[in-house]
């Protein structure tokens, strides 16, 4: 769907929307865009806190998550709650070429021998068919989570999907998304509560310490920090940072 708003305008409007609070960075954006604007979540914590704020905004949220056929059954229970508190039906796009399939066709445990393919049939594809049909996504995403996403902008436009990105919370911090959550006691996934700030694909989440980075627990065993959706098109997967690093990565990167 093509944008009403053009790439130089939206590049142009970056900086002024870094001054709009949350509530105005989606008002502004639902207003530009609807009916081609959607939310995509995975129901992180800072997806139940973005859809709270889109709800009181916008009474009939369009939202989608990508099913992979490996999400941990919490998360599902979440999603199917939150359709119930919020009167909205989740879109679960997904891939053609099922979980059975991809193993007969690229061997089992994809995601140990090269988690990037694995993310790019499972997620990538289906979320490029996905945005092809819309003129702007929103997220909730925030600068703090990873290296590669310290320079996203509220507004700004995505060179791998080719619209527009609105990231809402991206100034947050993490406490500030538990302070929203208690404040207005929202549903949150219990798996929070047991060790794993981060939850993605079953077979690459695992808990992790309350002193570790909250992303380490994803891929821990490799140097994969991003499943390439917040990628932008121009720039390589990112490295987990150094606190984050098995004491084999750190000798690697010193090598090198």
């Amino acid at each position: 769907m093509k944008s009403p708003i053009s790439q130089s305008q939206i590049e142009r409007m970056r900086d002024v929307a870094e001054e709009w609070n949350p509530e105005e960075v989606l008002r502004w954006a639902f207003a530009a865009f609807e009916p081609g604007i959607e939310i995509a979540s995975g129901f992180g914590a800072e997806g139940v806190v973005l859809l709270d704020l889109a709800s009181r905004i916008c009474p009939r949220l369009k939202v989608s998550t990508l099913d992979t056929g490996y999400i941990f059954p919490q998360t599902l229970e979440l999603a199917n709650k939150l359709e119930l508190r919020y009167a909205m039906r989740v879109e679960r796009p997904h891939s053609e070429i099922t979980p059975d399939a991809q193993a007969q066709i690229y061997g089992p445990a994809l995601w140990n021998r090269d988690p990037d393919l694995c993310c790019e049939i499972r997620k990538i594809i289906p979320l490029k068919k996905k945005l092809a049909s819309l003129c702007a996504w929103v997220t909730a995403i925030r600068r703090e989570q990873t290296t590669l996403r310290k320079n996203a902008g509220k507004v700004e436009w995505d060179s791998r999907f080719e619209l527009v990105k609105i990231n809402p919370i991206a100034d947050w911090t993490r406490a500030e998304v538990w302070e929203y959550i208690e404040k207005h006691q929202l549903a949150y996934n219990p798996m929070h509560d047991q060790g794993y700030p981060s939850i993605g694909c079953i077979q690459c989440t695992e808990p992790v310490s309350p002193d570790a980075h909250p992303r380490s627990g994803r891929w821990a065993n490799s140097s994969k920090m991003e499943c390439g959706l917040h990628q932008p098109a121009d720039e390589k997967c990112l490295l987990r940072p150094p606190s984050a690093s098995t004491d084999d990565e750190k000798r690697s990167a010193a090598d090198k």
